[in-house]
C-alpha cells in the first residue's frame, strides 16, 4: 500500500512541476480504479470502476461522454458499414499494376458475419456520480450521461460504475483468439473510457477506424483472470511476489496464493490508457537498460520452439541498444518500464506497452517511438494523425538506421549489416526514402486529401495511410531542410520539453520550431498541412552576361519552398546557392563547411522565375542541382538536374 501511494504522489508532482515549466492551457485529470473478473471460459467480464474526474476547464459541465469501444463490433456498426463501403473502391496507384479494393485488409466484411458469441460488447450496469445516480444513454461507441448536477469549475467528483464486457474475436486490434498470432486475449480499449474535454470542447468520437485521444490521470487496476494465465501491458505489478512468472525480484521466489486464480495489480502514473494482454503460453524476456527502464518482451510460444525465441531475444537487445540514441536525440523516457507484448493485427502503441503481432524491429521501433508521439505528445490522433503516425515513423527511420549501423560497428564482418548500410546509403533522402516515394505516388494516384483531414473522414483508407504516415514523416524532414537539420534537431527536443504530458497541436508545434529557428514557419504549415497543392521546381536557362553564368530557376508547382541549388564545376570544385523563400524572413545555418555557400536575396513566391548570378563562367559548370539532398518533396525530379558536357 505504502508503494502505491507513492507512485501516485510522485506522478502527481511530476505532472505539476511539468505543468508549471509547459505552456499555460488547462487540462482534465482522470484518476481511474478499476477491479475486473476475466471468465476465460466464456471470455466475457465484469468490473467495477472508481473514476475521479477533474474539471481543470474554466467550463461548467453539464454532461460526459464515455467511450465504448467494443461495441464497434456487432454486424450493422458504423465500423461495419464504413468498412465494407470502403471496399466497394477501387483505384489504381500504379504500384501494383492491378486494380486495388479500398478496405482494411484486417477488417474487410468480418463484422458482419460475426456470431454472437463472437461479437464485442461493453455495457454500463449503473452509473452514479457522488453517490447519485446518473441518466445515460448508450449509442454505439457513445456513452452520453446528462448529470443531476453540474461539474463546476475547477472541481472533482467520484463516478462509480459497474460494467460487463464480451471479448470480441480479434478483428481490430484488441480481441481473442487472433489466428495470426494465437495471442487469447489482446485487452485493449477494453473499459469504459472518459472522453476527452479540452479547449475545444467534447470529442466523442464514435469508433469508425481510428484513432484515439484520451484523458492525462492514474490507473490502479486489478485484474482477476485463470492462474495459468500470463500478462503484459501498461503499468508496474504491484504484486510481483505473489504472481512470478518473471515479473518477481531477482533472486526471490514467487509466492501464490491457492485456488485457481490470480489477481494481477497493476499501477501507471501520469497516461491516457491502460493495455493489458493474456495468454497461458506467454513468455517473458527482462531487459535492465543501465539507468533506465525495465524492457519486458512478453510473447507466444506454443511449443516452446528455441527457433521462435530468437526473434524475440534480438528485440529485446534491440530496445536496450537504442534507447540511448532515442533519449538523447527525442527526450527521456520517463517511465520505470515499458513492455513489448505478442498481439495485437500488427502494432498498436499503448502507454508504457506496445502490441505487436510479429517480433520485427522496425514495427516494434516505430510503436516504441509512439511513446513520445502520443505516448507523452498527447496529440488529438482524430485531428492530427500525421502528428502521431507521422512524427513516429520520422524517428522510427532514424533509430533503425542507428540500430543497423550500431550493429555494424559491434560486427564489422557481417556482410548483410553491410549490405544493409551500403543500401541505405544510395537511398535519398537518407532514411526517408520509402515515405518519399510513397507521397510521390499518392500525388500521381489523384486521391490525395489535406492532412487537416479527421482521420475517419479520408475518402480512402489508402490516402489516409500515406497522409499520416508519410507526409507526416516527410513534414519533419523537410521542417531540416527549411531550418537546417541540426536546428530541427534542437525543435524536437525543446518540442519534448515544452509538450509533454500535453496535448499539443499543429500551430503548438509550429511555434516551437519559430522559436528554436528564429524562422517564420506558418506557411510551411498552411502549404504542406492544410493544402494538398505540390512542390516542382525546374532550371529553366543558363546564360553568360559580363563573363558571369546567370541562372534562371522556375517555380512549377504551387509550394513555395527555399531553394539549395548545387554547383559543381570542371575544376572539380562545388559551391552552394541558398535562396531563402520570403515568407521565412531569416535563413537557415549552414549546413556543410566543406562546400562555399552564397546566400541571395529571398524568392518571392509572387515570381514564377528567379534568376542569380555567379562569379564563374558559364563554360566553366559542369552540373547545376536543385536540392542535392533530395529533402525538398519537389514532384518532378527530371528537371532538377542538368549536366552540361562542353
Amino acid at each position: 500500500m505504502r508503494r502505491r501511494i507513492s507512485l501516485f504522489g510522485l506522478a502527481i508532482c511530476l505532472g505539476h512541476l511539468v505543468a508549471l515549466a509547459q505552456p499555460d492551457r488547462w487540462q482534465q485529470r482522470v484518476r481511474y480504479t478499476m477491479n475486473v473478473s476475466m471468465d476465460v471460459q466464456t471470455n466475457r467480464f465484469t468490473g467495477s470502476q472508481a473514476l475521479v474526474y477533474t474539471n481543470n476547464s474554466p467550463d461548467t459541465l453539464f454532461r460526459v461522454f464515455y467511450h465504448l469501444y467494443w461495441n464497434a463490433f456487432r454486424p450493422g456498426s458504423m465500423m461495419d458499414n464504413r468498412s465494407r463501403e470502403l471496399g466497394k473502391i477501387v483505384y489504381s496507384t500504379g504500384r501494383h499494376g492491378h486494380d486495388v479494393q479500398d478496405w482494411d485488409p484486417r477488417v474487410t466484411d468480418r463484422i458482419e458475419h460475426l456470431t454472437p458469441e463472437e461479437i464485442g460488447y461493453q455495457k454500463v450496469l449503473s452509473l452514479s456520480m457522488n453517490g447519485v445516480p446518473q441518466p445515460y444513454t448508450e449509442d454505439e461507441t457513445i456513452l452520453e450521461v446528462k448529470l443531476t448536477r453540474p461539474i463546476l469549475p475547477r472541481s472533482s467528483v467520484t463516478f462509480q460504475m459497474q460494467f460487463e464486457a464480451q471479448v470480441p474475436l480479434q478483428i481490430r486490434r484488441s480481441g481473442r483468439d487472433n489466428p495470426q498470432t494465437g495471442v487469447r486475449y489482446s485487452m485493449s480499449q477494453w473499459y469504459p473510457k472518459m472522453c476527452e474535454y479540452d479547449y475545444e470542447g467534447w470529442h466523442p468520437t464514435p469508433y469508425v477506424a481510428r484513432e484515439f485521444y484520451g484523458v492525462w490521470g492514474d490507473y490502479d487496476v486489478t485484474i482477476s483472470i485463470d492462474k495459468t494465465y500470463m500478462l503484459g501491458g501498461t503499468g508496474y505489478l504491484e504484486n510481483a511476489s505473489q504472481v512470478g512468472y518473471g515479473y518477481e525480484a531477482p533472486g526471490t521466489k514467487a509466492i501464490r496464493p491457492e485456488g485457481k486464480r490470480l489477481s494481477w495489480h497493476f499501477v501507471a502514473p501520469n497516461v491516457h490508457d491502460f493495455m493489458w494482454a493474456a495468454d497461458p503460453q506467454f513468455k517473458h524476456l527482462i531487459r535492465r537498460v543501465p539507468n533506465g527502464p525495465v524492457i519486458n518482451v512478453i510473447y507466444k510460444n506454443k511449443d516452446n520452439d528455441p527457433h521462435v525465441d530468437t526473434p524475440w531475444i534480438e528485440l529485446a537487445d534491440a530496445a536496450v541498444m537504442v534507447l540511448p540514441f532515442i533519449e538523447k536525440t527525442f527526450g527521456a523516457y520517463p517511465w520505470k518500464q515499458y513492455s513489448i507484448v505478442h498481439g495485437g493485427d500488427g502494432g498498436m502503441e499503448y502507454p508504457m506497452s506496445t502490441l505487436v503481432d510479429h517480433p520485427g524491429v522496425g514495427n516494434a521501433i516505430h510503436e516504441l517511438m509512439h511513446s513520445w508521439y502520443q505516448g507523452m505528445m498527447g496529440t488529438n490522433e482524430s485531428m492530427y494523425a500525421w502528428m502521431d503516425e507521422g512524427f513516429a515513423n520520422y524517428a522510427a527511420a532514424r533509430v533503425v538506421s542507428y540500430y543497423w549501423h550500431e550493429r555494424l560497428r559491434r560486427d564489422p564482418n557481417n556482410e548483410a549489416l553491410q549490405q544493409i548500410i551500403e543500401k541505405e546509403k544510395t537511398q535519398l533522402p537518407l532514411y526517408h526514402f520509402n515515405a518519399y516515394n510513397s507521397y510521390f505516388n499518392l500525388v500521381k494516384s489523384g486521391l490525395e486529401e489535406p492532412l487537416t483531414t479527421h482521420a475517419d473522414h479520408f475518402n480512402t483508407n489508402f490516402a489516409y495511410n500515406i497522409a499520416s504516415y508519410s507526409k507526416g514523416e516527410m513534414f519533419v524532414e523537410q521542417l531540416g531542410y527549411i531550418t537546417g537539420a541540426e536546428v530541427r534537431d534542437k525543435i524536437l527536443l525543446e518540442y519534448y520539453r515544452l509538450w509533454r504530458f500535453k496535448h499539443p497541436n499543429a500551430s503548438d508545434f509550429v511555434r516551437v520550431a519559430e522559436k528554436v529557428s528564429g524562422i517564420q514557419l506558418d506557411w510551411f504549415k498552411e502549404y504542406w498541412v492544410s493544402t494538398t497543392k505540390t512542390i516542382d521546381y525546374g532550371i529553366d536557362s543558363l546564360w553568360e552576361e559580363g563573363g558571369k553564368a546567370k541562372i534562371r530557376l522556375k517555380m512549377i508547382g504551387y509550394m513555395p519552398m527555399p531553394i539549395d541549388v548545387e554547383v559543381q564545376y570542371k575544376d572539380g570544385s562545388k559551391e552552394l546557392a541558398y535562396i531563402p523563400q520570403y515568407f521565412m524572413f531569416g535563413e537557415k545555418p549552414v549546413e556543410d563547411n566543406t562546400i562555399p555557400r552564397t546566400t541571395f536575396e529571398a524568392w518571392k513566391w509572387t515570381s514564377p522565375t528567379y534568376t542569380f548570378e555567379l562569379n564563374r563562367r558559364l563554360t566553366d559548370i559542369k552540373i547545376v542541382e536543385i536540392d542535392p539532398t533530395q529533402r525538398m518533396a519537389d514532384v518532378d525530379r527530371k528537371n532538377n538536374k542538368l549536366e552540361l558536357n562542353w
